[in-house]
């Protein structure tokens, strides 16, 4: 079996609430997550969400990373659906080249056997 690197999370993020202090503005909350807004815009990687456990749910890659796990809460045809309310954490690594995150989100989904993904999944 080929061995390949995968790249280390630029961001992670958990479920929490925050602790307002005197004069602090409330964060809203988007899908349990405060931190949202740490996950770049209009950049390109792969993403992957454990539940509190640490288990790996699910692995996607995007060309617009924030939209896409946003569409994973919203879409009416994710594979998430049903599993939405346990993601506790997702981890996103910048990877701007289309190939290469095709290669490390299939990859991933086989080594890490992520237990949510269908296509692409070679295990079981």
């Amino acid at each position: 079996m080929i061995k390949i690197e995968l790249p280390k999370p630029n961001v992670t993020i958990t479920q929490r609430e925050q602790v307002l202090k005197e004069g602090e503005v409330e964060i809203p909350s988007i899908y349990g997550f405060i931190d949202f807004h740490q996950i770049p815009r209009d950049t390109g990687g792969i993403f992957m969400f454990y539940n509190k456990n640490d288990e790996l749910l699910f692995v996607g890659k995007a060309r617009k990373i924030r939209q896409r796990i946003k569409k994973h809460f919203e879409d009416n045809v994710s594979p998430m659906i049903k599993h939405r309310d346990e993601v506790y954490k997702i981890s996103v690594s910048i990877v701007e080249e289309a190939v290469d995150r095709e290669i490390y989100e299939t990859y991933a989904i086989n080594t890490l056997k992520s237990k949510y993904n269908i296509d692409k999944a070679f295990f079981k």
